[in-house]
């Protein structure tokens, strides 16, 4: 494009200075022009599409990759979601068990605190009766008069 600046320049000095000068150079020259703007164009549309393929290109590797990764946090989730319910069973089995172990063992001690409040009573009961006895003998012993 310079070269064709500088032919330019050229033609028009001697367009100036040359009274025999044939004006259909320059009308070559600016044909050569059109021709090398052409090109530029060309040059620049063909560069834009290979840009535009390029990116295009680009985006659907990052969308692949982006796919990619989404498919492998899902199924990363997935396995998390599973081995927490998993756990969360295990724990609610455990704690099942404990509770289980627990209402035996208050089943246990309800019978024993029966039992011993039974023989408590009992206990009371002789305890009682033997006082009353005791008390009535007493009586009945008071009644007599002692040698002494």
């Amino acid at each position: 494009m310079e070269s064709l600046i500088s032919e330019f320049n050229y033609l028009s000095d001697q367009s100036l200075n040359n009274k025999n000068f044939d004006p259909c150079t320059i009308e070559h020259l600016m044909h050569l022009f059109e021709l090398e703007s052409y090109k530029a164009w060309a040059s620049l549309d063909h560069q834009f599409s290979e840009e535009f393929q390029h990116s295009e290109t680009s985006l659907v590797e990052a969308e692949d990759y982006l796919e990619s990764a989404m498919e492998r946090a899902m199924r990363e989730f997935e396995l998390f979601e599973e081995e927490m319910e998993r756990e969360c069973k295990s724990e609610f089995d455990g704690l099942v068990q404990v509770a289980e172990k627990a209402r035996r063992v208050g089943r246990s001690m309800e019978k024993a605190a029966s039992f011993a409040s039974k023989k408590y009573v009992e206990a009371a009961l002789n305890a009682a009766g033997n006082s009353m006895r005791s008390a009535v003998k007493a009586v009945t012993n008071a009644k007599k008069v002692h040698p002494s």
